[in-house]
């Protein structure tokens, strides 16, 4: 939104510096992005007259003009304006000044071969008007004695760009600025009067407003204008719309442009004479087409809003008018429309036609529904007073009441909130400047919201207001407690930066990405849920909630493969959706690895990474946090996004509570499917929701190794044993052997086939056994072996393979 320090005076009575408004305007909440001096490109246009006007040489259309530019000064200038002749007065644009039209900054130049010192210009060229057949004519008896002053010599305000919140849609107008920063004590805001039109006429083209489903417009003002004379606007109104970047075009524009600026009121003029036999406001039909004021023709979708007659489409409603009944210099009868358009239609229908304008930004943030009629009579007014004519009575036909909102505000509420007390005078005060209608109770408010501020709903919204305009600024620091009783962080949150930090401390990188991802990669790892679709969303590659982390991990890890990065390890910690209802979310961490390890070793040899690897990752994860280790149970069964055969689904107990993570090789089909280039691709997940409380806490956040001073010694074994056994349960009955001395228990061959009975299947296990207290001599070790084989032979009916 674009203002100057001239117009918002318009609204405010204020004796204040211009410094001290860009900083005011920053502290309510409107924050000021960006301040341009826009006189500083209009000082070198000049006032100049042609002493002698030639034909040029070599150019049967272009003339060589001799410039008197004041001072005794008169220089060249190649022109090729019909109207330029002798004794002309017209603005002259040096070498060094930019042409606001195009921004192009003039320089000395040959035309020709005859070289050219600036330009004279035409009032498009200025942004005066869309006037461009020839050179600006001044008047004689006004400029004659002007001859080298500056054209524009009327230092104007600078130009302001505020950043405005979507919820802001009142300070889309100059009106509403200045009624926030006269409630911020900044001046006094000017109540303007409407006065009282005198009708002529009760004349009217009839207006119907279809009663459709999700019809777009609730209510339809219109206001008929008879015999006016579409002129070029007075020079203030120019000047209002140039100040902020507008192109003047005609009077009757001018003036919808100006109240849509000025009252966050859009408004659209159409020629009367133009319109077949009145109005029709409805959806519009598949396929019907139209050609706006843009020069663009639309084929639309079914349900738009539409302005019609009998003839067609005149115009999309709240976006964008037709060419067929726009208004021209020679149009006689206007008629004005003010309607309320709801916001749903208004952005449906912009972005499905990618159409952008003023009127589309204002309607679909929402408009004040009881201005239709005040932009009516203030256009209305300042139309008969610009170009003439005779105003006939207002005409405003409606499908649906507007309510207005009330709120029951408790006075101590605002303490309760924003920690300190505010008196209620100025609560009071803060809240009738801001045009709120007030009912005061005992210990409380009762609040009616101005129409115009259709974001405050409830009581924390107004809390809102009175701490934005009294100002962050006044809020005393208080000094944190230091002593607290309670930590800072929750268990839930201390479990989720510890995760972070384990992972990362095994060699994976954090990704931060997005909750929602791409229909067509989630479907490769939704499991049995259903694709959670957005309604709106931000691009069509980013159109559904992630079911699984792999769905925006395996794109972004695929992403860097093609940018040549071999051996990736990444992570993501963040939310998976399994519905669409509030809570139907869960917190996963999950992660990737590609590539080999040791690839560029000269010690070790390189491989490619496994299963295994990313099992120890998975356990040692879990250990972390404070589980036992040899409680783990681990079976094959896993979501089909996974190796079939190469992965596994890990329990924290035997008694298969929750899952607590998932982990294995990415499904072959899926890395064909991404055309995934990479030697392997491994990933877990680990369900955090599901992690309960352990004994351990995570207060030093720092895994502890138990070291001792005696050596460690390894056996292996293999045992012949039904094939359908369940391998980690051989694991726990090596492990309860003795837990004092088993440290590990590794599986390292699985082997079906010659030699061995069918049905069975040999396991070959590595022990590492060590004792914390003492050194263990040859008959400790051959006991314990013993003992191991024994307790198998006796608990699965395995044999020892010789």
């Amino acid at each position: 939104m674009k203002i100057t320090y001239d117009w918002l005076k318009d609204h405010l009575l204020t004796n204040n510096s211009e410094k001290f408004l860009l900083s005011k305007l920053t502290d309510i909440g409107l924050e000021v992005e960006s301040v341009e001096d826009a006189s500083m490109d209009l000082d070198k246009f000049i006032v100049a007259k042609i002493v002698k006007a030639k034909k040029h040489p070599n150019a049967d259309r272009l003339k060589i003009c001799d410039v008197d530019i004041g001072k005794s000064k008169t220089i060249e200038v190649v022109c090729g304006a019909t109207n330029a002749k002798d004794g002309l007065f017209t603005i002259y644009a040096p070498p060094g000044a930019i042409i606001p039209k195009n921004n192009i900054k003039l320089s000395v130049t040959k035309i020709r071969n005859v070289t050219s010192y600036g330009m004279l210009c035409s009032e498009a060229e200025l942004n005066l008007s869309n006037e461009s057949d020839g050179i600006i004519e001044l008047k004689k008896n006004k400029y004659y004695k002007k001859v080298g002053k500056k054209y524009f010599d009327k230092k104007s305000s600078k130009l302001i760009d505020l950043s405005i919140t979507p919820n802001r849609s009142d300070c889309l107008g100059i009106r509403g600025i200045a009624r926030d920063l006269s409630a911020a004590g900044f001046g006094k805001f000017i109540i303007s009067k409407n006065k009282k039109i005198k009708f002529k006429g009760n004349k009217k083209i009839n207006v119907k407003i279809s009663s459709e489903k999700n019809q777009g417009c609730l209510a339809f003002g219109s206001c008929l204008i008879k015999n006016v004379e579409n002129v070029e606007s007075p020079q203030w109104l120019k000047d209002k719309l140039i100040s902020i970047g507008q192109k003047p075009i005609s009077a009757i524009v001018d003036v919808t442009n100006y109240i849509m600026l000025d009252l966050n009121r859009p408004l659209h003029a159409y020629d009367a004479d133009k319109i077949n036999k009145g109005i029709i406001v409805r959806n519009s039909k598949k396929g019907e087409k139209f050609k706006a004021l843009n020069n663009k023709e639309y084929k639309l979708g079914e349900g738009m809003c539409v302005i019609t007659d009998n003839s067609g489409v005149l115009g999309l409603g709240g976006i964008i008018g037709g060419i067929t009944t726009g208004t021209e210099l020679g149009t006689k009868n206007v008629l004005l429309e003010s309607a309320y358009f709801t916001p749903r239609s208004i952005r449906k229908t912009s972005k499905e036609l990618n159409i952008d304008t003023d009127a589309k930004f204002r309607f679909e943030r929402g408009i004040d529904p009881f201005s239709i009629e005040e932009g009516l009579v203030k256009a209305s007014e300042l139309i008969k007073e610009i170009c003439g004519g005779e105003i006939n009575k207002i005409d405003i036909k409606s499908i649906g009441k507007f309510k207005d909102t009330y709120i029951k505000f408790e006075i101590k509420s605002f303490q309760k909130i924003a920690g300190f007390k505010l008196p209620t005078k100025v609560i009071i005060k803060i809240l009738n400047d801001l045009g709120f209608g007030i009912r005061i109770n005992k210990n409380f408010l009762k609040l009616k919201v101005p129409s115009w501020r259709p974001d405050i709903t409830q009581e924390i919204d107004v809390i809102e207001e009175l701490m934005r305009i009294y100002g962050y600024d006044k809020i005393k620091q208080i000094e944190p407690i230091k002593n607290r009783k309670k930590p800072t962080l929750n268990k839930s949150q201390k479990l989720f930066h510890f995760l972070q930090r384990a992972i990362a401390a095994k060699g994976y990188q954090e990704a931060i990405t997005w909750s929602f991802t791409d229909s067509k990669i989630n479907d490769y790892f939704k499991s049995n849920n259903k694709n959670i679709k957005i309604v709106n969303p931000i691009s069509s590659d980013l159109d559904v909630l992630r079911n699984s982390i792999f769905s925006n991990l395996i794109y972004h890890l695929n992403k860097n493969l093609n940018r040549d990065f071999k051996d990736l390890s990444i992570f993501e910690i963040g939310p998976v959706f399994y519905g669409s209802n509030p809570g139907e979310q869960e917190t996963v961490i999950g992660a990737l690895r590609s590539g080999k390890i040791n690839r560029l070793s000269w010690i070790e040899k390189e491989r490619n990474i496994d299963i295994f690897d990313i099992k120890k990752d998975v356990f040692k994860t879990l250990v972390e946090v404070g589980y036992d280790r040899s409680k783990f149970f681990v079976d094959d069964n896993t979501p089909n996004y996974y190796h079939p055969g190469k992965s596994g689904r890990v329990f924290l107990n035997k008694g298969k509570d929750r899952v607590a993570a998932y982990f294995g090789e990415i499904h072959p089909t899926i890395i064909k499917k991404m055309n995934i280039k990479t030697e392997s691709l491994i990933g877990f997940e680990i369900f955090v929701n599901n992690l309960k409380d352990t004994k351990k806490t995570l207060k030093d956040q720092k895994t502890k190794y138990l070291v001792t001073d005696f050596q460690k010694s390894e056996r292996d074994f293999a045992f012949i044993i039904d094939k359908n056994f369940d391998t980690q349960e051989l694991i726990e009955i090596i492990f309860n052997t003795d837990r004092e001395l088993i440290k590990d228990v590794n599986i390292f061959d699985v082997y079906e086939g010659e030699k061995i009975p069918e049905n069975k299947k040999s396991i070959a296990l590595n022990i590492t056994i060590q004792s914390m207290n003492k050194p263990l001599n040859d008959n400790d070790l051959e006991k314990l072996n013993k003992l191991i084989i024994d307790n198998v032979e006796k608990k699965t009916g395995a044999k020892i393979r010789s």
